[in-house]
């Protein structure tokens, strides 16, 4: 595959069932590929203003330069406009995908419209085939995934994205699952692809990428690779997983626990519901993504009994430090294998765990303040711990049996407008709170970053660094801290390389990389060049969101988070308002 066939968008209409193919190579040489050209698409391909869950909303999948030629360069970006915030939607997600697409000869895929029926799509190289879902339509996203793998040809490299029930329902924080383990999560791309009646997706990859410079390609890759393997930039993610941080974290008062009762879960949570103790127990193996060494995907092994006689079931469910938080702590889930069963439950159904799981938080607390009765919970008795009430409740979110259930099947900010406990519905710019309590700089990153994810500009981890220090640090220096970094994210997320990774792609070694594939024809990238791109990107991020009604000084702050002492102390409103200010002058300037 030569390198002009790296700049290739598929576009797919879905309501014509048609297809074109167009050489990009004006977005792919300006913004490298991933996110920067996908906010680019988007701004080309979503009116303002549009319905999220009508067929002009589109879909957009894009890889990036070195995706599938480098260790940890093994992400896709979905961007589309989130039907959980109506702002920007933007999901990654690893497995196959990243090396599929890219192998396939195609840098972005662009989905538009909506079809009449149920459907697949079946890419395998340029050829692209609607296919009849009608037979899978209502099928758990496992099961798709296994008959797919059946009837579809590209066996190796090969990616199979589908949804499950809670997409086709359009559950507004429905996810999209990638190779059974990884998913496109967070702000509702399973509900958009739900909305326009597509299953799933298969795409069958048999080319190679041509390098022009071998002996500098083979240079700057053992580089990497040796940075990866051979050095602790990465290795806690293979140890213990990101679940490694949790103990730690409860030990600060930084981890949310029971709709942020408390920042400080009790000693035998904070332990049972440690890495340590998952991995002591229950850890069964580790995967990894395609083109990525690290093994970061942990995966449990649940044995259960299921009829009298020793009649036992085995299965075997991924869990993250993510997924512990919002159905273990947020709920108060005592036992690691109940928080198991409601990840699986969650995963089952096709859910965002951390939407679901502080829904959930936010419903339990307001059905013990009387907001909410048994008559809207459909019979069931929300109390924190109780795993048999939420995996049934679980299952009413996707099926809606009432107005209550469509209403947190919209999000906790649209189900507290409507039912009240708004000052402890922890929701971000309408997405759901991750995990931290560690400071000012976590929830003005939730605030106002791109995505409102912990993962925008790692707030929680500068919080961590300014632990004792936070008194000699101005709330501007903060900002300007956090801004810095998710510029740089723009960069990483445009490669795409996985977040993980990035003390791996410092300025120097991605540059070094890019170089070897020759990417930069026009001129030679520097580090100045990069950093500039990333704060390019990233305002033209926050300027799509503006003009889809984002207002930073009508954010509503949730009173709980003020209440309640982070890892450095108690949080001041005046404070955070000040922080938002300032945030809004500099990516306005």
């Amino acid at each position: 595959m030569k390198a002009e066939e790296i700049n290739r968008v598929l576009y797919i209409d879905l309501s014509k069932k048609d297809i074109s193919i167009e050489n990009r190579a004006d977005l792919f040489d300006a913004y490298i590929g991933g996110s920067g050209v996908a906010i680019k698409l988007l701004e080309e391909e979503c009116p303002k203003g549009v319905d999220p869950l009508s067929p002009s909303n589109p879909i957009i999948f894009a890889v990036g330069s070195i995706s599938a030629l480098y260790p940890a360069a093994s992400k896709t970006v979905a961007m589309f406009k989130s039907p959980l915030t109506s702002n920007l939607g933007e999901s990654h997600c690893g497995g196959r995908s990243a090396a599929a697409i890219k192998l396939a000869g195609f840098g972005a895929i662009v989905i538009r419209g909506a079809s009449d029926i149920p459907l697949y799509l079946a890419i395998h190289g340029d050829r692209v085939r609607f296919k009849d879902a009608s037979s899978i339509w209502g099928v758990e996203s496992v099961t798709v995934g296994r008959i797919l793998r059946e009837v579809e040809p590209g066996a190796g490299m090969r990616t199979i994205i589908r949804i499950g029930q809670a997409g086709e329902r359009l559950v507004r924080y429905a996810c999209a699952v990638c190779e059974t383990y990884r998913h496109f999560g967070r702000l509702g791309l399973g509900a958009v692809m739900g909305s326009k009646r597509l299953k799933a997706i298969v795409v069958s990859a048999d080319k190679s990428v041509e390098i022009p410079d071998r002996r500098a390609y083979k240079e700057i890759y053992d580089e990497i690779q040796d940075k990866v393997v051979k050095t602790d930039a990465m290795e806690k993610y293979h140890d213990l997983g990101t679940p490694g941080k949790i103990y730690s974290l409860a030990k600060i008062g930084g981890l949310a626990y029971k709709n942020l009762a408390s920042g400080r879960p009790p000693e035998s949570l904070a332990r049972e519901l440690s890495g340590e103790n998952f991995a002591q127990k229950l850890l069964a193996r580790r995967v990894s993504c395609a083109h990525c060494p690290v093994g970061c995907i942990h995966l449990a092994s649940l044995r259960e009994l299921y009829e009298p006689g020793y009649y036992f079931k085995t299965t075997t469910i991924p869990y993250d430090n993510e997924t512990i938080y919002s159905l273990g702590f947020m709920l108060g889930i005592e036992h690691a294998e109940d928080y198991l069963r409601l990840n699986n439950r969650v995963d089952s159904f096709g859910l965002d765990a951390i939407s679901t799981g502080v829904t959930l938080a936010w419903a339990t607390e307001a059905y013990a303040r009387g907001l909410i009765t048994k008559e809207d919970t459909d019979g069931i008795e929300l109390r924190w711990g109780d795993v048999k009430a939420y995996y049934e409740a679980i299952e009413r979110i996707v099926r809606m049996p009432n107005e209550f259930y469509r209403a947190i099947a919209r999000g906790v900010e649209y189900a507290s407008s409507v039912y009240g406990g708004q000052d402890y519905a922890l929701a971000f710019g309408g997405n759901e709170m991750p995990e931290y309590h560690t400071g000012i700089a976590c929830y003005v990153n939730n605030l106002v970053g791109a995505r409102h994810s912990h993962l925008d500009s790692a707030g929680y981890d500068l919080d961590q660094k300014l632990i004792g220090k936070e008194a000699s640090v101005s709330v501007e220096e903060i900002v300007s801290e956090l801004l810095k970094e998710e510029e740089w994210r723009q960069v990483l997320s445009s490669l795409v390389v996985c977040f993980f990774a990035r003390k791996v792609y410092t300025p120097d070694v991605t540059l070094k990389a890019l170089k070897a594939l020759g990417i930069g024809r026009n001129k030679e990238w520097t580090e100045d060049d990069l950093r500039a791109l990333g704060r390019e990107i990233h305002r033209a991020k926050m300027n799509f969101k503006f003009r889809e009604g984002f207002d930073i000084k009508k954010l509503r702050i949730p009173h709980r988070i003020l209440e309640v002492p982070t890892a450095n102390g108690m949080l001041k409103e005046e404070e955070l308002r000040e922080a938002l200010a300032i945030y809004e002058r500099m990516v306005r300037a």
